[in-house]
């Protein structure tokens, strides 16, 4: 055999071993009828990750071992803005995976997705990750949002995959698969710290709570004289307003360029995203604009996000 595909198969082979009895299948009943998904353990005392989509609206349902044991769930929590959810079976059924960190990925790392797609348990793909810093659009109730920095990876993921594990070459997983985009393109949301905060408040209180400005905006080239002051080359422009928003109330408007937030630099729609989820509904929310010229300093009080 050839060296170096010994070497992939070999790591290839040892993710599976690893990884294969803390991937669960979920079940589900829905009023829409019947599905199937992945979970992953990632504690001892219960908890499982898995996609927002595969639990939605369900009326009741079940997870299976690799080993064929199961045992019902309960939902502590979804989150449709992230497509995270969280689970907890009422039997410590699998050993947990160990959670990475997503944000040291780079393009063309192996990752070996685990999962049960058409319900066939346990199966493996390996690829690569294709791209990183990926959209995934889903719609809300307040309208059209993204899940920003998704990893795309052209490991196979068919139904049922939803929920499983996207690990590196260390068994460690670094996203959680979600979606397939087409033919060889699969998507994963990524694991990191942004990933811990929501999955901690899911677990604490069944739901995240998140800060609203109402803004849309797209990064674009600044003006040279501001790009020169700012040492940097873009900034966010304001596309959208929500009328009666904290930023319309703020006095932010369209055309706009958002440079930052207090110290914190602001070039894309996630940088703000970011910021506000870890910022508290009804605080301070300081933003830096560039408007004819001029920079300008407003203070917005966050809303809560309703989704």
């Amino acid at each position: 055999m050839d060296p170096a595909m010994d070497a992939y198969s070999s790591v290839v082979s040892s993710v599976a071993a690893a990884l294969q009895p803390s991937v669960l299948s979920v079940l589900v009943r829905s009023r829409r009828g019947s599905g199937a998904g992945s979970a992953v353990a990632f504690t001892d005392d219960g908890p499982l990750l898995t996609s927002a989509h595969v639990v939605a609206d369900v009326t009741g349902g079940g997870v299976v071992t690799a080993g064929g044991e199961e045992a019902p769930f309960d939902v502590l929590g979804v989150d449709r803005l992230s497509e995270l959810a969280v689970l907890r079976t009422r039997s410590h059924l699998t050993p947990p995976a160990e959670l990475g960190d997503a944000d040291g990925l780079r393009v063309g790392q192996l990752v070996v997705a685990v999962g049960n797609p058409m319900g066939l348990a346990g199966s493996v793909t390996a690829g690569v990750v294709s791209a990183l810093g990926r959209s995934l659009p889903v719609r809300t109730a307040r309208g059209a949002h993204s899940i920003d920095d998704v990893i795309q990876t052209d490991a196979a993921l068919n139904p049922g995959n939803s929920g499983g594990a996207l690990a590196e070459s260390s068994a460690t997983v670094v996203g959680i698969n979600t979606a397939v985009a087409g033919f060889g393109l699969g998507l994963a949301v990524p694991v990191n710290s942004t990933t811990r905060r929501i999955v901690s408040e899911l677990i604490a209180s069944g739901r995240v709570r998140r800060a609203w400005l109402g803004v849309g905006g797209v990064t674009l080239a600044v003006p040279p004289a501001l790009a020169e002051r700012l040492g940097r080359r873009t900034g966010l422009h304001v596309a959208e307003v929500v009328p009666g928003s904290p930023a319309a109330r703020a006095g932010i408007y369209l055309g706009d360029i958002v440079i930052a937030s207090g110290a914190t630099p602001v070039t894309t729609a996630q940088d703000l995203q970011r910021l506000m989820l870890g910022t508290s509904v009804g605080a301070p929310f300081p933003v830096t604009l560039y408007r004819r010229g001029a920079l300008v300093d407003v203070v917005a009080t966050l809303a809560e996000l309703v989704v």
